[in-house]
C-alpha cells in the first residue's frame, strides 16, 4: 500500500496531549477510509505538523483529517525510502 507523509503548518503551540488527541481522532475514524496512520511528530514553535501513514490514496488522508478536525495543507506519497 502506498505510503504518505502530510503536513499541517498551522498547529503553533500544540502540546504532546494536544497531538496525541489529534492522533487519536485520526485513529477512530481511519479504518473508514483504509488508512492506517503510523506515527505523527511536531513542532510547536513552527505550528508543522507531520503525519506517516499508508493509504490507498492521498485522498483518503485528507478525508480522514478533515473529519478528525485538523485538515493537512499538503499529503506527500513516499515513493523512495533509504
Amino acid at each position: 500500500m502506498p505510503m504518505f507523509m502530510d503536513v499541517h503548518t498551522s498547529m503553533v503551540g500544540v502540546t504532546d496531549d494536544a497531538l496525541r488527541d489529534a492522533h487519536q481522532a485520526d485513529l477512530d475514524i481511519q479504518g473508514d477510509e483504509g488508512v492506517d496512520f503510523q506515527r505523527a511528530w511536531a513542532d510547536p514553535v513552527s505550528g508543522h505538523v507531520f503525519c506517516l501513514s499508508e493509504a490507498p490514496s492521498a485522498e483518503a488522508v485528507r478525508r480522514v483529517h478533515e473529519r478528525a478536525g485538523h485538515p493537512a495543507d499538503e499529503v506527500h506519497e513516499i515513493t523512495v525510502t533509504a
